[in-house]
């Protein structure tokens, strides 16, 4: 975090984050800095990208994968908040612009990273829960599992699966999205 608990207008996150090329997260009036993803980071992203793309090019969302902002806002929070998932499948393209996504994707995915484990594990996925995101993957490079939630009818994630070794991981929201974790890790 790089704010030291002090929060900062919306307004000013932008003047910032216009002019650095450093990645930043902004969330509930607190900036975030993300780390460079790490070799093995990258591997994941991209073998993970290559699956859900086979997969979604045959339906009507879009898949983005880092740097690529979302914008998560309602009428409850004083500031917008903006975050840059691993990987997010939109499938209502009503916020997409040139620029981001002011919207709420389908599903997200988080490649843990030694430095952001505990932002992707309580501060995102708590924010993810509230605003909806309907299915949250957690990817850890170093256990070489994945974790997926679903939201249940009350607004609250489930833990749906934990996936490893050769298992093979599937989608609790997408039927037929099925990869195994081989091809992954």
């Amino acid at each position: 975090m790089l704010s030291n608990n002090e929060f900062i207008s919306f307004e000013e996150f932008v003047k910032m984050d216009n002019s650095t090329e450093d990645s930043l997260e902004y969330i509930e009036g607190q900036i975030y800095l993300q780390a460079s993803p790490s070799t093995v980071h990258q591997r994941i992203s991209v073998n993970l990208t290559g699956e859900f793309r086979n997969y979604f090019k045959k339906t009507k969302c879009e898949l983005f994968h880092a740097p690529f902002d979302i914008i998560l806002e309602n009428e409850e929070d004083k500031y917008p908040n903006k975050l840059i998932p691993d990987i997010s499948v939109i499938c209502d393209k009503n916020g997409l612009n040139e620029k981001n996504y002011v919207g709420v994707p389908t599903l997200i995915v988080e490649i843990l990273s030694p430095s952001n484990q505990s932002h992707d594990l309580v501060t995102k996925m708590n924010l993810y829960q509230r605003f909806g995101v309907r299915e949250y993957w957690i990817v850890n490079p170093k256990l070489k599992s994945i974790q997926i939630y679903s939201l249940n009818e009350e607004g609250f994630y489930n833990q749906v699966g934990v996936y490893k070794n050769s298992d093979i991981v599937n989608s609790f929201i997408f039927e037929g999205l099925s990869i195994s974790s081989e091809d992954i890790f």
